[in-house]
């Protein structure tokens, strides 16, 4: 195996890691985690723009910046950019299970060689994923579609790199996951929370399906909090159309006075079921009303999924995972 002196830039935290950017001017090979954001109101082109990558990985594409690309072409548009400044002999490893970013990478105008992949084989076991390879089962830790598109990307990078499957997997099935991405916090016989950052229609649809797959006979709560600017924005909320369709109960949370202070109008309850496209779904605008819509109806085996970029109006999410399971 190949050892490589790395710089790394991620922007979750992972466990085993003190700090998520390291420098090193000796280093020969640096990872960075970017994305189309702006890179800064000085530079006001998208971060993944200013990379000029050798190793490139597209995982999908999903309009979730409307406050800065007003339109959805205008948002793949970023990412045909990207896909421009690979250099000359680099690789495009791309996600071929998402139609917007195989209709670019197998586009006449990518130069880069192409690297497709898609989800894994594998099996669930008793709420365990666990992967079929070519050096036998491998359990995670992890588990969702997503997950598992995301490790197979990264192991074709590694391929890239000279890192092979012996070590990658070895490896992998120890990986618990980015804090705050579908993090257990509480769990007692048949009855689990996790919490998880998504907020975004796309991400939000991939984390309530990844659940519902892992745990097909319990009774799935997912109440997810509409916190960004996106989201509240009467422009975007369509785009969540159809996201918490496999939850048993499904609640939208929302603080008025975050409305207020990003100085966008109201947003009647009824308009927020009619973007879910979700009649039975229940909205709820205070930390007291969101305890008493999780409780509701609650019976037998269940699973509790908390999604969102803020805190719920200041909900205790650990004392509210003990109440749970409890």
């Amino acid at each position: 195996m190949r050892r490589w002196s790395s710089i790394s830039l991620v922007g979750a935290q992972l466990e085993g890691f003190d700090c998520m950017v390291r420098l090193s001017p000796t280093s020969q090979v640096a990872i960075i985690e970017g994305d189309e954001y702006l890179a800064s109101a000085l530079e006001p082109v998208p971060k993944f723009h200013l990379y000029r990558p050798d190793i490139a990985l597209i995982s999908g594409i999903a309009w979730d910046h409307i406050n800065v690309f007003k339109t959805f072409e205008s948002y793949v548009d970023q990412f045909r950019k990207f896909i421009e400044v690979i250099e000359p002999g680099g690789k495009l490893v791309y996600c071929a299970e998402d139609p917007e970013v195989r209709h670019l990478a197998e586009g006449s105008g990518t130069k880069a060689v192409r690297i497709p992949y898609g989800v894994p084989a594998h099996r669930i076991a008793d709420g365990v994923t666990v992967l079929s390879t070519a050096i036998g089962e491998v359990p995670l830790q992890i588990f969702g579609r997503h997950n598992l598109m995301n490790l197979e990307g990264a192991r074709h990078v590694c391929h890239q790199l000279g890192i092979g499957d012996k070590t990658f997997f070895e490896a992998i099935r120890r990986f618990h996951g980015a804090a705050k991405r579908l993090e257990k916090l509480a769990e007692s016989g048949q009855h689990v929370v996790f919490k998880d950052f998504a907020h975004s229609p796309s991400k939000l649809k991939a984390t309530v399906e990844a659940v519902r797959e892992q745990f097909p006979g319990r009774r799935l709560v997912a109440c997810m909090e509409l916190h960004t600017y996106s989201s509240l924005s009467e422009n975007f909320l369509d785009q969540y159309a159809g996201a918490m369709d496999q939850a048993d109960s499904a609640i939208v949370f929302y603080d008025p006075h975050a409305v207020q202070l990003k100085r966008l109008p109201p947003i009647p309850p009824e308009r927020i079921q009619r973007a879910f496209g979700n009649e039975q779904l229940r909205v709820v605008h205070d930390p007291i009303a969101l305890m008493g819509a999780i409780r509701d109806g609650e019976q037998g085996p269940g699973v509790l999924l908390m999604m969102s970029s803020g805190n719920f109006g200041g909900v205790d999410l650990e004392a509210m995972a003990e109440a749970y399971i409890a």
